[in-house]
């Protein structure tokens, strides 16, 4: 595996030009240099080195080849204090540009194909690391292009493959009847309850093990109540009002039947759930739920529900840590069913450790059997709060290629049961830079995950490390508010989170 040193000097921000690099070299066979004498030192040592260098209005990009690596016979011949490199490419770039979106691009790009020759990418996003990709698309229809103009700009400018620029297309056409026009009087209200019954060895969230943590739930939903009632006065205070409620966590269903209950009365309490269009309930965990809870949501108007097996083989599920098997997750769904439930998502996560191609099919088809009308398809990512990555050598991980090839296999199988993807996000860390793509059926699209994504709309968030999302598309002004994480903190400084939803005007 290849290496690579890199010196950064006089730029602003470096954040996204540092995953780029990931994209041709993995991270451990990265190395930064303090300057050029310890670039040089730690070339000699790799197999390329790339030097940025940021001066006045220009940027001078280098990249340098360790001839003593690459070429044995001048290993051999050299003495071993002496280091041999050849620039292999350079360029300059000049800064003249306020936009300095344009002048990133520009970077990130020049970098790309610089790199490109002696390294293979391994993601077909080209120079897109961030979450939102279809988001491009959104702005550059706004702003008039074709269709074809459009794909020139993705392919062209961002260096997108061909078949992730069709598949954004493909999902911002089917995304646009459901968040354009913008009504910005509409609100759509996060309620998070970050309690789980256990923890999954890839979880990063800010979610509690209830065994360890559950005295302090009947204090955390009391204050969370007060919060939603706070922030459902303060929206209508302000002229505006929810037609889009999720309940997430965490797993909500953590919950036991009477709390859940006293929650979703105080929501019918002071929302109109007329008007509300949507109405989700994470329940996650088929062993955290029972009809009972499932005829309390019914009651209230909860129209979608998830039921996330993850997967359905019965080794993966013990390893990653779930209390539950693949025949409650069957038993679970008929439920709901029965129960009335006309919108149910079910999560797969690809990639899980230990699984193949053949695990990752039959779990799809298992799924498809159970016929919901939304299916989620994840890219494992190896999160750094998370016990996959502290413990990293106790798991055997797909290859990146392979876990490309779950998601090609999965998204051939869903579509020919008339399930097309509706909306997709990215994740820090995912194998192999991939992607997680929801598939819906025609008339099932999740309002929320696509308001969410594309950040066209206002979200207020209640409970511990929620986030509101605050839009106001008339100054082109996107704000976000974070709630206080740590459940403790929540409660010890309740009278700080109710502030913050004062926010909203």
């Amino acid at each position: 595996m290849k290496a690579l040193v890199i010196l950064q000097e006089g730029l602003e921000s470096t954040y996204e030009l540092e995953n780029l690099y990931e994209i041709f070299v993995i991270k451990s066979k990265i190395r930064f240099a303090e300057n050029e004498a310890d670039f040089d030192q730690k070339l000699a040592k790799s197999d390329y080195g790339l030097y940025l260098i940021c001066k006045s209005q220009e940027v001078q990009i280098i990249l340098k080849e360790n001839l003593r690596r690459s070429n044995p016979q001048i290993s051999s011949q050299t003495s071993s204090d002496f280091t041999t490199s050849k620039v292999l490419d350079s360029r300059t770039l000049f800064v003249r540009d306020d936009n300095q979106k344009l002048i990133k691009n520009q970077l990130k790009r020049t970098i790309y194909q610089m790199l490109e020759p002696y390294f293979t990418p391994m993601s077909k996003w080209g120079i897109l690391v961030g979450i939102r990709p279809v988001k491009i698309v959104h702005e550059l229809i706004d702003e008039g292009e074709s269709l074809d103009q459009i794909r020139d700009t993705l392919k062209e400018l961002y260096l997108i493959h061909p078949d992730k620029v069709e598949l954004m297309i493909e999902i911002a056409l089917r995304e646009r009847p459901h968040l354009v026009p913008n009504n910005p009087d509409a609100i759509s209200l996060y309620i998070c309850i970050p309690f789980c019954p256990t923890r999954c060895v890839y979880c990063s969230f800010p979610s509690n093990d209830i065994k360890q943590k559950g005295k302090l739930l009947p204090e955390y939903m009391e204050k969370l109540e007060c919060e939603v009632v706070y922030a459902i006065n303060h929206i209508h205070a302000v002229g505006k009002f929810v037609d889009c409620i999720y309940i997430g966590g965490g797993t909500p269903t953590s919950i036991n039947e009477a709390q859940l209950n006293s929650l979703l009365d105080t929501i019918s309490n002071h929302l109109d759930l007329k008007i509300v269009k949507e109405y989700t309930i994470e329940a996650g965990r088929p062993d955290t739920i029972s009809k009972e809870k499932l005829e309390i949501m019914k009651k209230h108007g909860v129209n979608r529900i998830c039921i996330n097996p993850q997967t359905l083989n019965e080794t993966t599920l013990t390893a990653i840590g779930r209390a539950h098997t693949s025949e409650e997750i069957v038993s679970t769904m008929a439920l709901a069913k029965a129960v009335g439930f006309e919108t149910i998502n079910m999560d797969l996560i690809m990639g899980l450790p230990g699984e193949k191609i053949e695990d990752a099919l039959r779990t799809v088809k298992g799924v498809l059997e159970l016929d919901p009308e939304n299916i989620t398809i994840h890219t494992l990512a190896v999160k750094r709060a998370s016990k996959l990555h502290e413990e990293a050598e106790k798991y055997e991980l797909a290859h990146d290629a392979i876990v490309a090839e779950m998601l090609n296999i999965s998204d051939k199988v869903i579509r020919d049961n008339l399930l097309s993807p509706y909306y997709m996000y990215r994740q820090k860390k995912m194998i192999g830079h991939l992607e997680n793509v929801g598939y819906a059926k025609m008339g099932h699209e999740s309002l929320y995950n696509m308001r969410i994504m594309e950040e066209k709309h206002t979200i207020v968030a209640c409970g511990a490390g929620a986030v509101s999302k605050i839009c106001e598309p008339d100054i082109n002004r996107f704000e976000r508010v974070a709630n206080i994480k740590g459940l403790e903190a929540y409660l010890d400084r309740f009278d700080e989170i109710l502030l913050k939803k004062t926010l909203l005007k």
